[in-house]
């Protein structure tokens, strides 16, 4: 492979890794670009399988992270779906910081919307303010999970294609 494809591949992931904070599909999108490389022929099917497998799972695992720490905070289902439509709403409201703004407001938006929800479910600010701290636990667990895992699938795929 041409070293500055190389080069450029690798910069397209790091910028895909940006995005995971944001709530948005970054290791999706490095999943993607495997699999591009992949069907070019630079990387093997191996490797692209792995990263799909890898993928999935901390997919799977923010899931499992937000359920546990939501039902550990005493959350109900529809608190955890209103920390899942708060942090989206998070996003794209934002404060006049470029890119941090999101992150911030993103994970601000999820305690709020599972904080929400539960005040409306038990009347109880306590619970609601217990709840919606579990959740921004809960963002920042999975978040930093989903990190660590594209930074190693970068590594991986930017070792394959040098």
């Amino acid at each position: 492979m041409n070293a500055l494809l190389a080069v450029a591949t690798v910069l397209s992931m790091l910028l895909c890794l940006l995005l995971i904070p944001l709530g948005l599909p970054g290791l999706w999108l490095i999943a993607v670009l495997t699999l591009g490389l992949t069907l070019a022929g630079e990387v093997t099917w191996g490797v692209a399988l792995a990263v799909a497998g890898v993928t999935a799972l901390a997919e799977l695992a923010e899931f499992l992270v937000l359920k546990r720490f939501g039902a550990a905070f005493g959350g109900s289902r529809r608190a955890f779906w209103g920390a899942v439509l708060g942090g989206m709403a998070g996003l794209f409201v934002g404060v006049p910081i470029p890119i941090v703004g999101s992150i911030v407001t993103a994970f601000v938006g999820s305690f709020l919307g599972a904080g929400a929800v539960t005040l409306l479910e038990t009347r109880s600010l306590r619970r609601s303010a217990r709840v919606g701290w579990g959740i921004l636990l809960a963002r920042t667990a999975a978040v930093g999970l989903k990190v660590a895992v594209a930074v190693g699938v970068i590594a991986v795929v930017g070792l394959s294609v040098l």
